[in-house]
């Protein structure tokens, strides 16, 4: 059974763009699409006890965002997949766990409630350092130009270690699906004795030749797509972020916390998030 992409839902306008986006990805890929909606916290709202059908006014609420966005990627997407299911529980949780069969995660930047005067609001955090597929935060004024690949570019940051290939491979199957290109990204700052050593195998080219293999682990070559290395020196975080504004994706690694639940999301991935002009993947590995 093909993998879906899981997308999690609460009524509130951000998540109805994570519909719109995980549709098409979905539709990209010939994948089905599961809706979730998880919820804990109505208990606590000063709701009366109404009863509809015998169902409580929770329930029926929670069942109509659901509808709501059934309709929504079905209207976007005609043919589309969908299946969706209602949980009585907490959303990072379940989606967390609908992580473990799905081939991304997608999610709004905020959600309802308090939180959504966040940058980023708790679920697309939780949801990004504990699930075991790739999670999509879908963020950025110019989100809906991004769905429709108005960029035509896939922004990947690499990092230090071969390992991160991983998140270099999802940029680069990213970039098939919509036929674009990849900017594969590596930022790098001259250690405190270097001086003013330039040329040779100076932190400059030694940033280059890493580039070079990081990208030949991903085995990019085999992929048809276009990729275009950058190395910047200074802070990787401001370099995405400026990346970001001429990309319909971001995509970053995060390494997962063996012996321990979730993943390790650094400061690069807490900034992309929070920062991104534009959605962004979070691709575990290790």
């Amino acid at each position: 059974m093909a993998q879906p992409v899981v997308v999690g839902v609460d009524g509130s306008d951000p998540s109805l763009e994570a519909v719109d986006w995980a549709a098409d990805e979905a539709a990209l890929r010939g994948l089905p699409l599961r809706i979730v909606h998880a919820s804990r916290w109505d208990r606590y709202e000063r709701i009366a006890p109404a009863r509809a059908g015998g169902r409580p006014a929770t329930r029926v609420m929670a069942e109509n965002t659901v509808a709501t966005a059934e309709r929504r990627a079905v209207e976007r997407r005609p043919g589309l997949k969908v299946t969706s299911v209602v949980a009585g529980r907490d959303p990072v949780a379940a989606l967390v766990e609908e992580s473990a069969s799905a081939f991304a995660v997608v999610v709004g930047s905020r959600g309802v409630g308090a939180v959504s005067g966040m940058l980023l609001g708790s679920v697309g955090l939780g949801v990004a350092g504990r699930a075991s597929c790739p999670t999509v935060v879908v963020r950025g004024t110019g989100t809906e130009q991004a769905r429709r690949g108005g960029s035509r570019q896939v922004v990947v940051g690499v990092g230090k270690g071969e390992e991160e290939a991983a998140a270099v491979r999802f940029a680069l199957r990213e970039a098939e699906v919509r036929q674009c290109d990849v900017q594969a990204l590596h930022a790098w700052r001259r250690p405190s004795d270097d001086g003013a050593t330039t040329g040779g195998d100076g932190p400059g080219l030694r940033a280059e030749r890493l580039l070079e293999s990081s990208l030949r682990a991903a085995d990019g070559s085999r992929s048809g797509v276009t990729t275009h290395p950058e190395t910047v020196e200074g802070s990787a975080r401001d370099a995405l972020v400026r990346a970001g504004e001429d990309a319909d994706l971001l995509v970053v690694g995060a390494r997962k916390r063996h012996g321990t639940h979730g993943l390790q999301l650094g400061l690069v991935s807490h900034a992309v998030l929070h920062r991104a002009p534009c959605p962004v993947a979070v691709v575990p590995y290790g």
